[in-house]
């Protein structure tokens, strides 16, 4: 913050959490600032409430509060006569997650309804609204402080209300610190965004190179056939083509009692891994959320250390490498690569697979895997140590490229930091921004291709 001047005098808010704040400025608590509007859910008896296609009746839910940003994008749909029982909030509120994720935060750009977790603060001074979508940016652990509640967090709007922030005496001022704040988060929002497209051209870079590797190998100028299969195009003429149940044994998880999460089979010695434990992993699991007791072992099925662990529900196609004995249900298969076949080039061989096992999955409300679709798939494989040399050669280079994912999140997570402090230090005065202008066109494009 050192290229920006701080006011020329200062005084003791008397709110610890403010500090000092500029001498012309006062306090006051939110409530005095605007109105308050806690969402709805319309019932879920009458059908005829909700829309499966996209309306003009958008019905906001916590999920559709995006964090870092101040968009809302709904992804329910209301029809007319359900929009009709809710509380409408107008446009320039500020939404606020009062329930769970206390103090994520949206603006709406246009008029809007939203569930029992969210209220939205109507501010009664319209010219300025934005000001206090940044004033609740920068109050965030202030909000989280005042939830309460041990297992899920609540925020009513009496302690909504009661949280004590700085008032400014002019409205001039209110919107110049808006329109610093819109130019500088804008620029920063946009690097941020060249960072997450960098990420993703990268993810879909190991991808590709996973699937060239484990399709064509690593000689340019081996002689190629036809595989007969789509997804694999040609091989080496000296790969074989084969099905994945010709190429490792395939066992299905189990958890044989209804309803899955009866608390009488949980938490006891035995490892239990869900699909979510796969997502998580890397090539190997090394981490569990959940147990079973001797009960709830009786019903699943044991899975060795070193088993190659597939969600075959859900976020289909996740895989890693097992490393403990554990239990796992109908929602994960496990293989054992049967003799001639590597334990990692058959875990790349599925990575690169992923997008003919989608194809193969039935669709219902969520994607899912069977056994005998899996094992159907066809993959290639080459002799057992040029499926080594090329697992080597994978390792290698993705190593790279998780290097530089690391790189690329690390430095999201200093720009958002800078976001953050900066929105701070403009509304609690730490920084003077009355005298700020607005970069020509030539110095805006110059500062962004930067």
């Amino acid at each position: 913050m050192a290229k920006y001047q701080a006011y020329a005098e200062y005084k003791d808010s008397g709110i610890e959490w403010l500090g000092e704040i500029p001498g012309h400025w006062g306090v006051t608590q939110l409530k005095r600032l605007g109105k308050f509007i806690t969402g709805m859910t319309p019932s879920t008896a009458v059908e005829a409430y909700y829309s499966d296609e996209i309306t003009e009746y958008g019905w906001i839910r916590p999920e559709d509060i995006l964090e870092e940003s101040e968009k809302v994008e709904p992804t329910k749909f209301l029809t007319k006569l359900g929009w009709e029982t809710q509380r409408t909030i107008p446009a320039q509120s500020t939404l606020i997650c009062c329930i769970g994720t206390i103090g994520k935060l949206g603006f709406l750009g246009k008029r809007a309804v939203t569930n029992q977790q969210i209220t939205a603060l109507v501010p009664y001074v319209r010219s300025f609204s934005k000001y206090y979508y940044y004033l609740l940016t920068a109050s965030r652990n202030q909000l989280e402080h005042l939830a309460t509640g041990n297992v899920v967090k609540i925020l009513n709007s009496e302690r909504l209300g009661s949280l004590w922030l700085p008032l400014l005496s002019s409205q001039n001022e209110a919107r110049q610190i808006v329109h610093f704040l819109d130019y500088e988060t804008a620029k920063i929002d946009h690097l941020i965004e060249k960072q997450k497209q960098l990420i993703e051209l990268l993810k879909e870079k190991r991808q590709a190179v996973i699937s060239h590797a484990v399709t064509k190998g690593l000689d340019p100028n081996v002689p190629m056939k036809d595989s007969g299969v789509e997804w694999l195009g040609e091989v080496p003429e000296h790969w074989i083509v084969k099905s994945y149940r010709l190429a490792s044994r395939i066992y299905r998880g189990k958890f044989g009692h209804r309803p899955r999460n009866d608390p009488a089979f949980y938490d006891g010695d035995y490892p239990f891994i869900q699909t979510g434990d796969v997502a998580r992993a890397g090539k190997y699991i090394t981490s569990y959320s959940q147990t079973l007791n001797e009960k709830g072992k009786e019903v699943s099925q044991l899975f060795p250390k070193g088993t190659l662990m597939m969600a075959i529900a859900a976020n289909i196609g996740d895989i890693a490498i097992l490393g403990f004995e554990a239990y796992a249900p109908d929602s994960v298969v496990g293989f054992k690569p049967n003799n001639h076949i590597d334990l990692e080039f058959l875990r790349y061989s599925f990575i690169a697979a992923l997008p003919a096992l989608e194809q193969t999955s039935t669709q219902s409300t969520q994607a899912n895997l069977n056994v005998e679709r899996i094992g159907a798939v066809k993959g290639t494989f080459p002799s057992l140590q040029e499926q080594c040399e090329i697992v080597g050669y994978l390792d290698n280079l993705l190593e790279q490229y998780r290097n530089l994912v690391k790189i690329a999140e690390n430095a999201i997570f200093l720009m958002q930091e800078r976001r953050t402090a900066l929105i701070s230090a403009a509304v609690t005065g730490k920084i003077d921004v009355r005298n700020w202008q607005a970069p020509s066109v030539t110095e805006a494009d110059t500062e962004l291709s930067a």
